[in-house]
């Protein structure tokens, strides 16, 4: 199996994972479900958007919002880095303030940064969220949405034992289908993440075909597979996607999650007690810890009882970054871990 091959690569000293996806800045601010229900798209979503609209629903709010580094994929790569791993990120940036922003916060966190450059503003996404937690985004992808099928080389992933492609990708076939390219003439391992129930659906012809013939480890919260399998029970969701690659996740939330391998299911609990404050990056950062537990060898039970300490601490925060504290519990964690 293709984890068996990871895990000979490892062994030789291969531990690069190399993320591509949307360079963004993302935007933060709670609100009320009264405000949520007067916006476009579904709650719980993310709709694409011009940056009018962004700026016309940012002078509708009542507090200043909190402005940090992100894009799913990125938020990965950031966690990674924290955690002491090697990192790499794709994508495309502007040359405007934003754009210096992003590349500095990526090198700040130990991340290579392989940024293209465009003369269009840098991509942002607008994340509202409500008392639940929950977290809906309005997303202007700016000079992400510049990246070029032609610009995607085997330079990009060059050493990568992993890579880890964004599902928002999934709107730019060309892009997408020539990082799936890139990466598996690398020989690497291919993680992708569904990213929204709003994607999938939009997707879900496009996405059966590209995950059979090039994905490894996919990765889907409740919604995401239910959409993408058709079945509402978790459990029926991950055996339908179990069988389309080799490692399949789905995360549910306060109930933690389950992993399937080689027709084996194994359910990781839920990290800590304490209610969510914001869910934005929970899925990203409990794959920046998967995806570390994996390159550094550990059992995929391991693997996801990381994962599940990244998503925690995530959550007690609002953004997708994770506060120094945060990062100190989590590397204990990972001491656990190597006890056990």
């Amino acid at each position: 199996m293709k984890y068996k091959k990871l895990l000979k690569k490892i062994e030789q000293g291969e531990k690069m994972i190399a993320g591509i996806g949307n360079a963004l800045i993302d935007i933060l601010s709670h609100e009320n479900e009264d405000f949520i229900s007067r916006l476009i798209g579904a709650k719980g979503g993310m709709t694409y958007v011009g940056s009018d609209y962004i700026q016309q629903t940012l002078s509708q709010m009542m507090d200043k919002p909190k402005i940090v580094p992100g894009g799913a994929v990125c938020n990965t790569m950031l966690g990674i880095g924290q955690l002491g791993g090697k990192a790499r990120f794709v994508g495309k940036r502007g040359k405007d303030e934003f754009g210096v922003i992003f590349e500095n916060e990526l090198i700040k966190n130990h991340v290579e940064p392989e940024l293209f450059i465009s003369s269009s503003p840098t991509g942002r996404a607008l994340s509202i969220i409500t008392p639940d937690a929950q977290r809906t985004m309005f997303t202007f992808l700016g000079a992400a949405s510049e990246m070029l099928p032609e610009e995607i080389s085997d330079s990009c992933f060059h050493k990568a034992a992993i890579v880890f492609i964004e599902g928002y990708l999934l709107f730019n076939r060309d892009l997408i289908k020539a990082a799936l390219k890139a990466a598996q003439q690398c020989g690497a391992l291919i993680a992708l993440d569904l990213a929204s129930f709003t994607v999938v659906e939009e997707s879900k012809e496009f996405l059966n075909e590209i995950v059979s013939d090039y994905v490894d480890i996919l990765m889907a919260n409740e919604d995401e597979a239910r959409v993408f399998t058709g079945y509402s029970d978790e459990m029926k969701g991950l055996e339908a996607l179990s069988q389309k690659v080799d490692i399949a996740v789905v995360k549910v939330g306060k109930k933690g999650s389950y992993i399937s391998y080689e027709g084996e299911i194994l359910k990781i609990e839920a990290k800590g007690s304490g209610a969510a404050i914001d869910t934005t990056g929970a899925g990203d950062l409990w794959a920046s810890g998967f995806l570390f537990g994996l390159i550094n060898g550990y059992t995929l039970i391991k693997c996801g009882e990381l994962g599940s300490a990244c998503g925690y601490e995530v959550c007690q925060v609002i953004g997708a970054n994770i506060p120094e504290g945060g990062w100190l519990r989590i590397k204990q964690d990972i001491e656990q871990l190597h006890k056990i």
